[in-house]
């Protein structure tokens, strides 16, 4: 046994125990006949630095796996990190534009050979801030989305895919971020509110007999227009369907069309419709019969002003930025007589409507995003998505929780072509060559397509690499040795056991994944998916650098401990809601990991020591039967809730175990027993050593650090805390009559505190307590249990009548009157308990009043109606309380 200090210090240990668990090789320990058990880490960025929401994720993922580990199963947690592409690109591109460098003044494998070293000298910061959270990860066979295995893998699916036909090039609207030059994927966008202008135009009719109003906050635009559409069921421009319309500017004749994406309750009834630089455009287009090759194009990858196919955009707009060209249009628009002026409240005239616009930003650039068409790579994702679907609908993978089903299924089965390809240089390189005649040739090496190809014939690469979701999509497999090991189980790792994801890239990872692993590998890449929400601010508003209201989780880490953090993530994470940050809470989670630590040191000042034996010792006291049946149901209660996912039912059932019935009763109910003054001192120690040895193995999956600690001081060991053995939830152990006593025990030791302190009884105060009504059992009870109220409660048991004001309490038949004439002041006792019933009971209804106004619950903010209810009911209660204490007066 190692004597512990006397103070907590969670960085002392954190880093020596993490050391040693990694360099023993006990985060992959050597089970070759144990049960696989396998999970992988969504691939962090390699640029990327641990944010709050990584410490949910990985916190949850590690529970499981210390918890199957524990279990006895080959635990594997795959680990590594992923490319990102725009990412990794950006952030060395920054360096070289600090010594005055670009990327095109290098050929392209000498930029790659500069971010090959920057990753070496610099990538991965977030491996180690992942060891600060604790993650068990298998380090030692650390993956990478562009090593050499994973990259084979990328190679053959690609090209596996498009020789199956579910793969192709096509021409289709893209998110284009003209700052990075590159098209991104929709998680990569940020919608901001941006003040902007509604501006209405009339556009002529080509036969002039009138015009036809449409509105539009991209008046630029414009100058692509290729149709105007109307609802087929608006009577107002029945008449119109099919004649044609000469705009303004260019004088391109384009036609009116029926559609019902024309909303004949939204402004004039009447849509502009610019097929190439707008995705519901694009769809209308479409329906009307115009081919993406035949859509017209006004921007360069600069999003700057070029000429249409059809030559009709005037010189004086080419080469202006959108911005520039809105004014510009806006002016000639003017000129020509056709803008409509909009009238303000007061009657001013101005060009446009002021409006709040939501406008698509990139994340990283910070430039609008342009809808562009673009030559890209697609998948086939309708064709891919319907094993996944089926896979859902069957069970083979089941969703937690089930409520997300319903958003998964509406997006499978609405899901659009999958536009894998991205203007980088920075990633996997598509394997496509083209001909000089425009002939593709895709094979997995330029040796395979200018086989193809044949002698003679130029082949150029393409230069585009393939999204990063393109590879982490076959990550559950992937990193397990596909394609060169052709077991389709991957030696019992596939399918993973489960995958623990937030919502947010359900179908930008998750869904992939499933389509990717059915296809390539006929199964489901995991049985189960957790989804977790989003960790927010203490409002519940939505964390943002520009808000400045984030979290450094390992600031958190620095001031209270990995354990506590850890703790905090897991007893708030309630299915289907998100976290509110509350770093009161994560204090509170490092006080209680400073009440175990003391309770260790109080074990070892009184001779607890490690447990010799995995099953509860023999035990003849009823406060030792007790506490191994409540440890029993502890393990019952942590083992169903981890079945079920719900984590924040095992936290709290572990918590309310160690903090209530452990540290709070039974170590103060055995302090007797310990320092000699009852018999079973040797059965009480073999018994609380034992509790103390399975609360350390309940925690260890949610606090690692203290409890390894703890698990060493406690003796001498053959095995470290993390592999040991899961508690046993042997019924056997139970006995309803012992329970049933301790617990009537603390119920009465507890209802007999409330009153003293209700009461205003002072703390050192030895009462009589006299006892009316109690069965045989209660009278046994009550003898057995005699010294334990004398030393817990304050009170001693009395004969014969009372006389004077007294205290109740009632405990189950039995009614326990404590006298307190000469105790307190009873009379000025009523006075204050009367006196602060009124008070609480006026603040209550006033906040009832105010809760019970609709429009204060309408209007107010939700975090101020939460703190409304929230107050009420604690008035509420202060109420019940006060009252029930008068009561006691008689």
């Amino acid at each position: 046994m190692t004597e512990l200090p006397k103070t907590f210090d969670p960085a002392a240990i954190e880093a020596r125990w993490y050391g040693h668990w990694e360099e023993k090789g006990l985060f992959r320990p050597d089970r070759p006949n144990a049960e696989p058990w396998t999970i992988v880490n969504p691939p962090p960025n390699v640029t990327g630095n641990l944010h709050i929401g990584h410490a949910l994720d990985n916190t949850l993922q590690d529970i499981l796996v210390r918890h199957a580990r524990l279990k006895g199963k080959d635990a594997l947690w795959v680990v590594g990190t992923d490319h990102a592409g725009i990412a990794t690109q950006m952030v060395v591109e920054r360096q070289m534009n600090a010594k005055g460098q670009k990327r095109t003044d290098f050929t392209r494998e000498q930029f790659l050979e500069k971010v090959w070293t920057w990753k070496a000298e610099s990538g991965g910061q977030i491996t180690g801030q992942l060891r600060r959270l604790g993650c068990s990860m298998d380090w030692a066979n650390e993956r990478f989305t562009m090593d050499e295995g994973f990259s084979k893998a990328v190679l053959k699916v690609f090209v596996d895919l498009y020789r199956q036909g579910l793969l192709y090039r096509d021409k289709r609207l893209v998110n284009w971020d003209a700052g990075l030059g590159t098209a991104i994927s929709d998680l990569e966008v940020e919608t901001r509110e941006v003040k902007g202008s509604f501006w209405r135009l009339r556009y002529p009719l080509a036969d002039g007999s009138g015009f036809i109003e449409v509105a539009t906050t991209r008046p630029e635009t414009m100058l692509a227009d290729m149709a105007v559409a109307v609802h087929p069921d608006d009577a107002r421009y029945t008449a119109l369907i099919g004649k044609q319309v000469r705009l303004p500017i260019t004088g391109r004749l384009i036609p009116i069309v029926a559609d019902e994406h024309a909303d004949p309750e939204l402004g004039s009834g009447a849509v502009k419709i610019t097929p190439g630089h707008d995705f519901n455009d694009f769809e209308v287009g479409r329906r009307a019969g115009i081919e993406a090759r035949d859509m017209l194009n006004m921007l360069d990858a600069k999003a700057c002003i070029v000429q249409t196919s059809d030559g009709l955009i005037p010189d004086a707009f080419l080469g202006l930025s959108t911005a520039e060209a809105r004014k510009a249009v806006v002016a000639r628009l003017k000129d020509e007589g056709v803008l409509i002026p909009h009238i303000d409240k007061d009657g001013e005239e101005h060009d446009a409507e002021p409006r709040t616009i939501q406008t698509p930003f990139g994340d990283r650039s910070g430039v609008v995003i342009e809808p562009w068409l673009t030559d890209q790579w697609y998948v086939d994702a309708k064709t891919l998505a319907q094993p996944a679907i089926q896979a859902v609908r069957g069970g083979d993978i089941k969703i937690v929780p089930q409520a997300w089903e319903k958003t998964f299924f509406n997006w499978m089965e609405n899901i659009q072509p999958w536009c894998v390809s991205r203007q980088l240089w920075w990633g996997h390189q598509i394997p496509a060559w083209f001909a000089e005649d425009g002939r593709v040739f895709v094979a997995e090496s330029e040796e395979e397509a200018q086989a193809e190809a044949g002698e003679g014939v130029t082949l150029t690469r393409d230069p585009d690499v393939l999204d990063t979701w393109f590879s982490s999509a076959l990550w559950p497999f992937a990193t397990l040795g596909w394609p060169d090991n052709g077991d389709k189980t991957l030696a019992g790792r596939y399918p993973n056991d489960v995958l623990i994801s937030g919502f947010d890239i359900l179908f930008f990872w998750d869904a992939r994944m499933m389509m990717q692993g059915l296809h390539f590998m006929e199964d489901v890449p995991f049985k189960t998916l957790y989804l977790h929400g989003l960790v927010r601010a203490a409002d519940g508003s939505k964390m943002s650098k520009s808000k400045g209201n984030t979290v450094d989780p390992l600031g958190l880490i620095d001031q209270y401990g990995a354990d506590a953090l850890r703790f905090f993530m897991a007893a708030m994470e309630s299915q289907g809601r998100d976290i509110k940050m509350d770093e009161r809470r994560v204090e509170g989670y490092r006080n209680f990991a400073t009440k175990l630590w003391n309770a260790a040191r109080f074990a070892q000042a009184n001779g607890i020591g490690a447990s010799a034996t995995l099953e509860a010792p023999n035990a003849t006291l009823a406060v030792n039967k007790w506490i191994i049946a409540e440890t029993v149901k502890t393990v019952q209660a942590v083992d169903l809730a981890l079945a079920d996912y719900r984590f924040d039912g095992a936290a709290n059932a572990i918590y309310q175990f160690v903090w209530s019935r452990f540290c709070d009763w039974y170590l103060e109910l055995i302090k007797p027993v310990l320092q000699g003054g009852e018999a079973g001192g040797e059965e009480t120690r073999a018994v609380a050593g034992w509790v103390l040895d399975q609360i350390l193995v309940l925690l260890h999956p949610f606090m690692p650090f203290i409890t390894e600690e703890l698990w060493h001081a406690m003796g001498a060991r053959d095995h470290d805390l993390i592999v040991a053995h899961w508690p046993m939830a042997d019924a056997r152990a139970l006995d309803p009559e012992a329970e049933r006593e301790i617990d009537w025990l603390i119920r009465l030791v507890s209802e007999i505190r409330a009153a003293r302190t209700e009461l205003n009884v002072p703390p050192g105060a030895r009462l009589p307590m006299h006892v009316r009504d109690a069965n045989e059992a209660t009278t046994a009870r009550l003898i057995r249990q005699a010294s334990a109220l004398a030393r817990l409660a304050r009170v001693d048991a009395a004969d014969g009548e009372v006389s004077g004001g007294a205290a109740q309490v009632v405990v189950d038949e039995a009614t326990f009157v404590l006298p307190l004439e000469g105790v307190i002041d009873l009379d000025a006792e009523r006075q204050r308990l009367t006196k602060a019933i009124a008070a609480v009971e006026k603040e209550r209804d006033a906040l009832g009043g105010r809760l019970s106004n609709a429009s204060f619950v309408e209007r107010a903010k939700p975090e101020a109606v939460e703190k409304a209810r929230a107050d009420h009911a604690d008035k509420m209660a202060e109420a019940a309380r006060l009252h029930a204490a008068l009561g006691r007066l008689g």
